[in-house]
């Protein structure tokens, strides 16, 4: 008789995840959807959400209380920023809230959330948008290879 398998660093997973704030926004969900499928330790998840997953087996449905700085990284006062509204595209309005991507100077793509906008200014934090918050994971595994 085989052993179910787990999830553990290099096997293959598909699984649904769903993110919610504390006031119960649902701020990630792929229940209904595509479900998430990557090896672990592949870089697709963080190594906190990693390690949320390990040992789960197939037909897992699981709801975690979590602090996000855990699974995403801690919130750095030093990524918030204020920019010039000139380094926005000249089509785009920053709003307090929108998501915006940007490129960075080494040529990555990475995303800050607009805090606020003062005349020409505008204020961005670059912090992961989870960092920092107390989160309710759901995880439904679907297969583990």
């Amino acid at each position: 008789m085989s052993a179910i398998p787990a999830i553990a660093q290099g096997r293959a997973v598909s699984l649904h995840l769903e993110v919610r704030f504390q006031d119960g926004f649902v701020a990630l969900s792929t229940l209904g959807s595509e479900p998430i499928q990557c090896t672990i330790g592949d870089g697709t998840l963080t190594p906190g959400v990693e390690a949320v997953l390990a040992g789960l087996t197939p037909g897992a449905d699981e709801t975690i209380l979590a602090d996000g700085s855990e699974l995403f990284g801690p919130h750095d006062p030093d990524n918030v920023h204020w920019m010039d509204l000139a380094e926005f595209p000249p089509d785009l309005d920053p709003a307090p809230g929108q998501v915006i991507a940007f490129e960075t100077p080494g040529g990555h793509e990475t995303s800050g959330v607009v805090l606020a906008r003062a005349g020409e200014r505008v204020r961005v934090d670059f912090n992961h948008p989870f960092a920092g918050r107390p989160l309710t994971l759901r995880i439904q595994v679907l297969s583990v290879a």
